[in-house]
């Protein structure tokens, strides 16, 4: 193997080297870069989780194919402007020169440059300079987040047309499924027997076995609920909890109220991610949290309320401003705590000291919600967590559980269900300047709104059995220690559950007994389990019906209308146990 350039770059750069690793290429790293070299592909697809480090991997590949004379030339397509920026960064370290100011107009670069960085959507416009750029010289291309290329089908058409004679095209994605059918240019489709056609990546290397391999960070999942009250444009007033089973239209209701700047809920949630953030610094002295904010008018709303929280200013980063990639820039390099952003900064940006997230978008599609969080995971040395706040909303809180699946790009397929359409991630990358609703304002007015503590999820399991918000319970999860390995924060979420349970039992054994008379307790220990049925609904789309029937064949006993207290609360004891087991 060459030594040249990129021998000493940092497994993840900059400066996100997993504990034991550098200066080598981490071990997947390692394994793809031989993978490559072996075959000698014209195309190459290689899936990584967001953080795993396929900037330093690329630019080892690049450095290699220049050394041996294969290419002499690279051209780097990205998502966003800021990417172009990243990516020349990057290539600067290893001797690679990486014009990230390229214009279309300009036709050609500085001959001090070995290529060029330029956007998908500069792609588009003017696919015929970037083919003859392409032509003139043996080029490497390497597209950052690939997926991307299916956008649009003027996207797609583009780069194909633009990158067709590439002497090498190197393919990046960490979330390579989308719900449309747009085909991703250069990557392979192969029948699955069912009449669908799924992308074949060439190496994949996922969450799952990066978290194993302390390459990435856990991800703690900390779920808010609470009260909500709206009126109406017809002027009726409507009150709905955040966690609870609620129509469509409802829950779109309750989900909006609760990020709306003007209720207590968001400043309550973003009070509680600041108490962790604390926390996380005590072990991670230069830990720093990211809100993703819908809007522009709600991200500068929830800086002063962070302001108010924290005494300090947040970095507030907006799409339109011409110097977010700066300001970016300077808070990665700063000790600052809060940045708060439009949702444009989901994917790519790179700051790997953000160990502290609060979702307060109401996009849920997976391709975003693995983008967001992927913003979190980028570990710089073993024992890193991150923690999510987010909604009680069911989509979300089936995402949270779903952190390992790997997915493909399928064609054919049906159509996707209600919330999972990524056909539409771009609309939510671009600039957002209004409400993320339909017509110009929301469609009612916030009244009340208020936080709760839900549950904890971590690795498929779900902790904690609701707290007020400011309660000891609260504090004993937002006070889980910044530096733990993923085995000790499954061992706590344990142990925080078992706690809580044995003081609630002691409790409920120091009231006096007579405070329930026996239909009263039966009502209530009802109550409770159905509350726990719904929940597991919203988490495994099983119906209620079915969960019911599990319960009574796991524990038997007669149907709920004839079960005793005792076995009552032996479905309550099960169902909370399958709760903290990983599906």
């Amino acid at each position: 193997m060459s030594t040249f350039a990129a021998s000493h770059l940092s497994p993840s750069y900059p400066d996100r080297a997993a504990w034991g690793t550098a200066p080598k290429l981490r071990a997947w790293q390692q394994e793809a870069f031989d993978l490559y070299f072996r075959r000698e592909p014209r195309d190459f697809l290689t899936v990584a989780t967001p953080g795993a480090g396929k900037t330093t991997y690329a630019l080892r590949i690049a450095s290699e194919l220049i050394a041996n004379g294969v290419i002499r030339s690279i051209t780097i397509v990205t998502p966003t402007e800021h990417l172009k920026r990243q990516w020349a960064d990057a290539a600067a370290r290893v001797g690679i020169g990486i014009d990230p100011e390229f214009k279309n107009s300009q036709g050609t670069t500085s001959r001090d440059y070995t290529g060029v960085a330029v956007t998908y959507a500069q792609v588009a416009m003017h696919p015929a300079l970037h083919r003859a750029r392409t032509e003139a010289r043996k080029t490497l291309v390497i597209f950052d987040e690939i997926h991307h290329a299916g956008d649009a089908k003027s996207w797609g058409d583009g780069v194909r047309e633009a990158f067709e004679p590439a002497t090498r095209r190197l393919q990046l994605t960490g979330t390579p499924f989308r719900s449309d059918d747009n085909p991703i240019p250069f990557v392979a489709y192969e029948e699955d027997g069912e009449g669908l056609k799924r992308s074949v990546a060439d190496y994949s290397y996922g969450y799952g076995p990066a978290l194993d391999d302390g390459v990435v960070r856990p991800v703690i999942f900390l779920a808010y609920s609470g009260e909500m009250k709206w009126r109406t444009r017809a002027g009726d007033e409507i009150a709905a909890t955040l966690g609870t089973p609620l129509t469509k239209d409802q829950l779109s209701q309750a989900w909006r109220a609760a990020l709306d700047p003007k209720g207590d809920w968001i400043r309550q949630v973003m009070q509680a991610a600041d108490r962790r953030l604390t926390e996380v610094r005590r072990g991670v002295p230069d830990a720093g949290g990211l809100v993703i904010a819908t809007d522009h008018e709600t991200a500068r709303a929830y800086a002063r309320h962070l302001r108010n929280i924290t005494g300090e200013g947040a970095t507030v980063v907006l799409s339109d401003d011409p110097g977010a990639s700066k300001k970016i820039k300077e808070f990665a390099a700063s000790p600052d705590r809060w940045l708060v952003a439009v949702r444009m900064v989901s994917e790519g940006v790179d700051i790997p000291r953000l160990c502290v997230g609060v979702y307060a978008t109401s996009t849920s599609t997976p391709l975003f919600f693995a983008q967001a969080v992927g913003r979190f995971v980028r570990a710089r040395k073993r024992g890193e967590t991150a923690s999510v706040f987010l909604p009680s909303v069911p989509t979300l809180m089936g995402l949270a559980n779903e952190m390992e699946v790997e997915r493909d790009h399928v064609l054919n397929k049906r159509p996707p269900e209600d919330g999972l359409d990524d056909s539409l991630l771009e609309q939510a990358n671009r600039q957002k300047d209004n409400p993320d609703v339909l017509g110009d304002e929301l469609p009612f007015e916030t009244m009340e709104t208020s936080a709760t503590f839900d549950r904890v999820l971590f690795d498929g399991g779900e902790f904690g059995t609701g707290a007020e918000v400011g309660s000891a319970e609260e504090e004993d999860f937002l006070g889980l220690p910044g530096l733990l390995e993923p085995d000790q924060v499954a061992t706590l979420l344990r142990k925080r559950q078992s706690d809580q349970q044995a003081a609630r039992r002691k409790q409920a054994e120091e009231q006096p007994r007579e405070t329930l008379a026996p239909h009263e307790q039966i009502a209530e220990l009802r109550r409770e389990l159905n509350g726990l049925v719904g929940a597991w609904n919203h988490r495994t789309g099983q119906p209620h019906g079915v969960i019911h029937s599990e319960l009574r064949r796991s524990c038997g006993g007669p149907p709920i209308a004839q079960a005793t207290a005792e076995q009552i609360q032996e479905r309550i004891a099960t169902i909370r146990r399958w709760a903290t087991q990983r599906r």
